[in-house]
C-alpha cells in the first residue's frame, strides 16, 4: 500500500514552471566558475582560480571588533529599512569628504550588498520596454538585472583601442526616447579601466542634453586606484546631473568585506524612497551587525588602504607583464580595481595538443581550466570577445605560478 501511495504521488507531481522573467536570465559566470574551482580543489586538484572578484586580505581587525561590540551591546534587532541613522550619516560624510557631494541621510539607502542596491533601483523605476545603456565590457549582472526588471539592455561596445572606455559619440548614438538609465562603472569590472575628469566631463556633457536620462554610477572600486589616477564620479564632475544620478558604493571591495554584504547609494529622495519601499517588502534592513562593521570601516583608520593598493599595483604589473609575454596574448594596463582584461585574439584558430581548435574566448578559458588548471572568465560573459578576465587579488607567488601556466598553455597551441 505504501509503495502504491508513493507511486501515485510521483505520477501526480505537477511540472515545475519557471517564471517567464527568469527564462532570459543567465547564471552569473563568475560565480559559476568560482564554484567549479572550489569543487576541483575539493577533489584534490591543484587549481588556481583567477576568477574570484574579492580581495584576498582579511577584513581589518578594528572592523571585526566593531561587529563584536555591536553584538555584545545587543544591536541584533531590526533597523530602519534604509539603514541605521549612524551609518547613513557616515555615508553622507564619506560622500562629502571624498567626492564633494552633499547628501542628507534621507537621500541614502543601505542594502544587502551593492548588487541589491542596483537591483532595487532598476526594479523600482523600469517599466516594460524601458532601455538601459550598458557599456561593454560590463559586470555580468547588469544586463540580467535589467531583464528581471522587464527593461531592455542596450549594449554599447567599448574597444581596447579606446581603453575600454565609453566614447561620448557612442553614448549619444545609443540614447533614444525610451532610455531611462545609463550605467557608468569606474574603475570597471572587468577591465579596471577608469575615466579621467576630462573623459567623464565629455560623457556628462552629452547627458546634460537629455533630461529624462538618469545615471547609475557604480563606484564600488573607488578606493582601488593606482599610479597618478584621480577618481571622479559623474555628479561631482557635473552638478547639473546631481538630481538624476544614483551614486552607488559599498564596503565589499575596498575594505575586504565581501561576505558582510553591505552596499549603499545616495540620490534624489523620491528614488531612495521608492527603493526603500521595495526593499521593505523583500529583505527589509541589511544585517544590523554588518551595518555596525560598515560604520567602523567608513569612520575608522584608512591607512591600510595605501598598503593594500601598493600590493595590488605590484600584482597588476606582474600579471600585465607576464600575460604580454605569452604568445598570442595582449593586455593594457588598467587604472584601478584588481582585474586585467586580456585579449586572446591571436590564439583563435589554433589547436590544443589534443587537436581541439580554439574558436572562441570561452574555448580558450576551457582549455586553461581543463589542461592547465587555471580558472579565468571568458570575455563573452562580460559582453566583449575575444578576451578573458584575470583577477589579481591573490598572492604574488600564486599569480606568478598561474601566469607561467598560461604562458605554457599558449606556447603549446599550434
Amino acid at each position: 500500500m505504501q509503495n502504491a501511495i508513493q507511486k501515485d504521488k510521483e505520477t501526480t507531481t505537477p511540472e515545475f514552471i519557471v517564471a517567464d522573467r527568469l527564462k532570459a536570465v543567465k547564471p552569473s559566470a563568475t560565480l559559476s566558475l568560482t564554484a567549479i574551482a572550489q569543487e576541483l580543489k575539493a577533489q584534490g586538484k591543484d587549481v588556481i582560480a583567477l576568477s574570484v572578484g574579492e580581495p584576498d586580505f582579511d577584513t581589518p581587525k578594528h572592523i571585526c571588533q566593531a561587529a563584536i561590540k555591536a553584538m555584545e551591546n545587543g544591536e541584533t534587532r531590526y533597523t530602519a529599512v534604509p539603514g541605521t541613522p549612524a551609518l547613513r550619516q557616515a555615508i553622507c560624510d564619506k560622500f562629502k569628504k571624498d567626492n564633494n557631494l552633499d547628501y542628507t541621510p534621507e537621500q541614502v539607502i543601505v542594502g544587502t550588498g551593492g548588487k541589491q542596491v542596483l537591483y532595487n533601483a532598476l526594479t523600482a523605476t523600469l517599466n516594460a520596454g524601458d532601455e538601459v545603456i550598458i557599456p561593454a565590457p560590463y559586470w555580468v549582472s547588469y544586463p540580467d538585472m535589467v531583464l528581471l526588471a522587464e527593461g531592455k539592455p542596450v549594449i554599447v561596445a567599448c574597444t581596447q583601442e579606446n581603453g575600454f572606455r565609453l566614447q561620448p559619440e557612442d553614448l549619444e548614438a545609443a540614447i533614444t526616447d525610451k532610455t531611462r538609465w545609463v550605467f557608468l562603472n569606474s574603475p570597471s569590472n572587468p577591465t579596471g579601466a577608469a575615466y579621467t575628469y576630462d573623459e567623464m566631463k565629455a560623457l556628462t556633457d552629452v547627458l546634460k542634453k537629455y533630461p529624462n536620462v538618469w545615471i547609475i554610477s557604480d563606484d564600488i572600486y573607488e578606493k582601488l586606484v593606482y599610479d597618478d589616477y584621480k577618481f571622479v564620479t559623474p555628479a561631482e564632475v557635473e552638478p547639473e546631473l546631481y538630481n538624476r544620478t544614483l551614486t552607488v558604493n559599498g564596503v565589499s571591495k575596498a575594505y575586504a568585506m565581501t561576505g558582510w554584504r553591505i552596499g549603499y547609494a545616495a540620490g534624489p529622495v523620491p528614488l531612495i524612497k521608492a527603493m526603500s519601499k521595495l526593499q521593505g517588502q523583500s529583505t527589509s534592513n541589511a544585517s544590523s551587525i554588518s551595518q555596525a562593521a560598515a560604520l567602523a570601516a567608513l569612520t575608522g583608520p584608512q591607512e591600510f588602504l595605501t598598503d593594500w593598493c601598493v600590493s595590488f599595483k605590484r600584482r597588476r604589473d606582474l600579471v600585465v607583464e607576464m600575460l604580454n609575454e605569452a604568445e598570442g596574448l595582449s593586455c593594457i594596463v588598467p587604472e584601478g580595481a584588481f582585474y586585467v582584461f586580456a585579449s586572446c585574439k591571436d590564439c583563435l584558430g589554433k589547436k590544443t595538443p589534443n587537436g581541439k581548435v580554439i574558436e572562441t574566448d570561452e574555448d580558450f578559458a576551457q582549455y586553461l581550466l581543463q589542461e592547465h588548471n587555471v580558472v579565468v572568465v571568458h570575455g563573452d560573459a562580460f559582453g566583449l570577445s575575444p578576451f578573458f578576465r584575470v583577477s589579481y587579488a591573490l598572492s604574488d607567488e600564486v599569480l606568478e605560478k598561474a601566469c607561467f601556466r598560461i604562458q605554457k598553455a599558449c606556447a603549446e597551441l599550434v
